[in-house]
């Protein structure tokens, strides 16, 4: 499965977003989205299986974070718009200096 359809699903959006956070166990996660454990459980498969997320065991539970470097398609993808909207930015910024530059 490739990076856009893993993110295609709001559920995985919001695990993903969970684990920003920090390491968290399945239980937890239920807790926090409001999921059942089956569709969180679900999800966290995907996300594993797609090397979005990496899980170890602790005893009766599976610790689940996020991977260190996932989703390369999406990050390739999206680069050069991040580079390009960035340069407009950074620009954007330059003139709004100068302009206050100007106006002191």
């Amino acid at each position: 499965m490739d990076g856009f359809t893993v993110l295609a699903d709001p559920n995985r959006r919001r695990v993903l977003d969970a684990l920003a956070d920090g390491e968290s166990d399945v239980g937890s996660l239920v807790e926090r989205l409001a999921l059942s454990q089956s569709l969180t459980s679900k999800h966290l498969r995907v996300l594993r299986d797609a090397g979005v997320v990496t899980v170890r065991v602790d005893g009766p539970r599976r610790v689940y974070r996020l991977n260190d470097r996932p989703l390369p398609d999406v990050i390739a993808w999206i680069t050069p718009y991040y580079r390009r909207w960035s340069r407009g930015l950074n620009r954007l910024t330059e003139l709004l200096e100068q302009e206050k530059d100007d106006a002191e």
